[in-house]
């Protein structure tokens, strides 16, 4: 109701929620509202993956925002997030996202990636004193607040079920990069965010899916040079997040204790073992790849290396 631009659509889907958010939705935008609201209503947890197909495949613009339930926009974020697709080279526009418990703190500009294919948000934690106030390409935008060219999404498909949630938005925007669309980092579209309200920072579910993710993510997308490397990079980011914990540092740092620690441990080893059986398909989905590949296997390390996040400033951070 807030949102400077006119007109705009308004698709809510609920994924199997049982705290009245549907009835809410209804009774406080009704159809006949000043903004109509489209409730698509899901009986289970189908993923945040499959739930914003579900909204995208309903809805009619030309270009689509998500905006997770965790996370409240500024009046001019939509208008301002819709600029850049002036050029029809852009397929998708990150936002500013800050902390909702601290708004002078950064939750993430745009995302930076490391080797082993584990990614953080870019400027995570940093107090925002303006040295992230230029529009410029950024590698992908954050899911929980995001614009995308429909064109883009018909072209290379949406978000990729297999993932169910986390690293669901490199996924699609490390494919849009590859098959040659521009990501845009405005900084005038501002969003507070929740942090890890999803399934919360000390759950080791999280934990599973991240890891899963990462190496869905790097056996579907990154050039085989990256993947036959990838054991040691990711051997190395484990060193370096263990020495961080110690530390009092770092994502481990959620997690007291050698119970918690040793809770963590066999969630990775799960997760592991559940990409081990999910291979097969991402190597059927990275043949898919080819058919709308642009950039060769330099050019996509070239892309990854200019927006890498470096191992001291990765094992520091915690999502």
């Amino acid at each position: 109701m807030r949102q400077t631009v006119r007109p705009i659509e308004v698709i809510v889907v609920d994924n199997g929620s049982s705290d009245g958010s549907v009835e809410m939705v209804r009774r406080e935008f009704p159809a006949n509202g000043p903004i109509p609201v489209l409730v698509v209503q899901n009986e289970e947890n189908r993923g945040f993956c499959a739930a914003n197909n579900q909204g995208i495949a309903v809805a009619g613009g030309e270009v689509v925002a998500l905006l997770n339930n965790d996370a409240e926009a500024e009046p001019e974020w939509l208008e301002r997030l819709a600029a850049p697709f002036a050029d029809p080279g852009v397929g998708m526009t990150a936002c500013k996202v800050m902390v909702w418990e601290d708004p002078t703190r950064i939750d993430k500009v745009g995302h930076l990636i490391y080797w082993d294919g584990q990614n953080r948000g870019r400027g995570c934690g940093e107090t925002d004193r303006g040295q992230y106030d230029r529009m410029e390409d950024c590698l992908w935008p954050d899911g929980c607040a995001a614009m995308y060219r429909r064109a883009m999404l018909e072209e290379i498909g949406g978000f990729d079920e297999d993932f169910f949630a986390y690293a669901d938005d490199a996924e699609l925007g490390l494919r849009a990069r590859i098959a040659g669309w521009r990501c845009v980092y405005v900084p005038e579209a501002v969003v507070r965010h929740h942090r890890g309200q999803t399934l919360g920072v000390r759950s080791t579910r999280r934990i599973e899916l991240i890891e899963r993710n990462r190496v869905l993510l790097v056996a579907k997308l990154f050039p085989w040079s990256l993947i036959w490397l990838n054991g040691v990079f990711y051997g190395a980011r484990v060193a370096a997040g263990a020495v961080a914990a110690m530390r009092g540092r770092g994502e481990i740092s959620h997690y007291p204790g050698w119970k918690n620690k040793l809770r963590v441990a066999m969630a990775l080893i799960r997760a592991d073992w559940q990409a081990l059986l999910l291979l097969p398909r991402m190597w059927r989905k990275r043949r898919d790849v080819k058919r709308i590949r642009k950039l060769s296997s330099m050019q996509l390390i070239g892309l990854l290396w200019r927006h890498r996040i470096s191992l001291g400033e990765l094992s520091q951070q915690s999502t």
